[in-house]
């Protein structure tokens, strides 16, 4: 780990095309004709508000735009890319997210609504995601 890693928390995650997963439900594509992609070190990025792909992983996973939304970053405001959903796996467990494009050279970003989605939050100690304590670490939602 180096010094830059100092504070970065990293997850595995797997990302699925869900239009393929359906193809495959179908019949209309075999298991392994359904694009995915496991990123061993996705970042985790609280500040950010979505899961946030590189260019180049979007086309790889064959993902169609939806929308154009208006972002905030470090630079300033700017639009990006809004893409059809996914499904997203981190630690077994999945929910299906809106992709949100960024440029080749940004890591994968997991934000604030795939970490609520899936009930993890990020211990500081360790600097990896756990299931959230106040769940008792198991998956849960809150309907309130």
């Amino acid at each position: 780990m180096g010094t830059q890693d100092v504070g970065r928390v990293t997850a595995e995650v797997k990302i699925e095309n869900l239009e393929d997963l359906w193809a495959v439900e179908q019949k209309l594509k075999s298991a392994e004709q359904a694009r995915s992609i496991t990123i061993p070190d996705a970042l985790v990025a609280t500040g950010a508000t979505l899961l946030s792909l590189p260019t180049r992983l979007i086309k790889e996973l064959g993902l169609s735009p939806v929308t154009r939304k208006r972002i905030r970053t470090s630079t300033g405001v700017a639009e990006a890319s809004l893409y059809e959903a996914v499904r997203l796996t981190i630690q077994g467990r999945s929910c299906t997210m809106d992709v949100l494009e960024v440029p080749d050279g940004i890591p994968v970003l997991i934000g604030q609504l795939p970490l609520a989605h899936l009930d993890f939050v990020v211990d500081l100690r360790s600097r990896t995601l756990i299931g959230n304590p106040a769940h008792g670490g198991e998956h849960s939602y809150e309907l309130y």
